[in-house]
């Protein structure tokens, strides 16, 4: 048995109530200059290998008509400085860039073609993977610190620790536009298979997309946006004209560009800590949630709050919050007439109504537009799921 590894005995056929599991531990970290420059340098070389074997990609399938992604080391006679560099951060691109073919070609509609990565980007990342030998991992913890291929030991902020039976898959270093660092360490363990929860309609929860706000449930509650982030979007709005008025390029143009970056970072931050607790809240109250399935690329070129109010990480974060209790996550299917169709009878409008609220034309009945799309949808997600 390799050292660090965790090895289970009994097979998988043997334990059905098991199932393996991966999760991750975000930590800030503080690497001294000489490992943040050469964090710098394997970012800039995963960049370059990521743009060479996606026009050598091009040009073999130009010349073929087949795909194949050379192998990284295949470029280390070509391009020396490659050698320098975490050879399994170079593997894990390769992996990246096959992913994204593969996804593209599966789904055209959700996945763009890959393309190439621009020099001046202010963030980056790179991934390496943690390796078992009989001298020990090349990825491990110590007490105030992360240990990496390369770098050495990098001072880490821990926040909390894994359990002592995670076994750590892979390392992922990335920087922020505000030039902070921070490592993502991916652990898989094995855990109980939760039984699964059957939906009923005093214990589901209808979620509707809305424009203004974040959304609108079947029961009247309306998801606006937090107060300190609408002001910290007024901050940023003042940060930004005041940036659109400076030389591009001064010393003054710099300094304002990292506060409008400090401040993207900051509302991102809110953002999620929010949607963190809304998505804890709904799967902890309900059995179930039904969600619109609503094309967000397309409502984000019309609207701009679409991409601020963050219905779609709503959307993720319930997904998997949900599936570790067991419970569902129901996506209503598009084109369901779930604006124009009267929660309390039935009865289907042949017009869309534009206004927020409407008068039934069958039972008369006065009808929000949100929240009664929002019951529609848990109705006819009730519907999908039995179905």
């Amino acid at each position: 048995m390799k050292v660090g590894a965790r090895c289970f005995t009994v097979s998988d056929e043997r334990k059905p109530n098991k199932r393996k599991r991966n999760t991750a531990i975000k930590l800030r970290v503080y690497p001294t200059a000489e490992q943040a420059q050469q964090i710098d340098k394997t970012f800039d070389c995963c960049r370059f290998l990521w743009n060479q074997m996606l026009s050598d990609e091009q040009e073999f399938y130009a010349a073929t008509g087949e795909h194949f992604i050379p192998a990284p080391a295949r470029y280390k006679k070509d391009f020396p400085f490659l050698k320098e560099e975490d050879s399994l951060a170079l593997a894990s691109v390769h992996q990246n860039l096959r992913r994204a073919f593969q996804k593209f070609f599966d789904q055209p509609e959700n996945y763009r073609y890959p393309v190439s990565k621009r020099k001046n980007n202010a963030r980056g990342s790179y991934t390496t993977y943690c390796q078992y030998f009989k001298s020990g991992p090349t990825v491990y913890l110590t007490d105030d610190g992360i240990r990496l291929p390369k770098l050495g030991i990098l001072r880490a902020n821990f926040h909390r620790k894994p359990l002592h039976w995670w076994t750590l898959k892979s390392a992922t270093i990335s920087k922020t536009a505000t030039e902070k660092y921070f490592c993502s360490l991916l652990f898989e363990f094995e855990e109980e298979i939760p039984k699964p929860v059957v939906p009923q309609e005093d214990t589901t929860l209808g979620v509707n997309f809305s424009a203004s706000r974040i959304y609108v449930d079947s029961e009247g509650c309306v998801g606006e946006i937090p107060p300190h982030i609408l002001k910290s979007q007024e901050k940023l709005r003042s940060a930004q004209r005041k940036l659109s008025r400076m030389e591009r390029g001064s010393k003054n143009y710099e300094q304002q560009l990292q506060k409008v970056r400090a401040l993207n970072e900051h509302i991102a931050n809110q953002r999620r800590d929010h949607l963190h607790k809304e998505s804890r809240r709904m799967a902890d109250a309900y059995d179930a949630v039904c969600v619109s399935d609503v094309d967000l690329r397309e409502a984000a070129r019309r609207m701009k709050k679409t991409v601020d109010a963050g219905y779609g990480e709503l959307r993720i974060q319930l997904a998997y919050k949900l599936e570790r209790q067991g419970k569902p996550l129901i996506a209503v299917k598009k084109f369901t007439p779930a604006a124009r169709t009267c929660a309390h009878c039935g009865y289907e409008n042949p017009d869309i109504p534009e206004k927020r609220s409407w008068k039934c034309g069958k039972c008369g009945a006065k009808i929000d537009r949100a929240v009664n799309s929002a019951a529609n949808i848990k109705k006819f997600g009730l519907a999908q799921y039995d179905q």
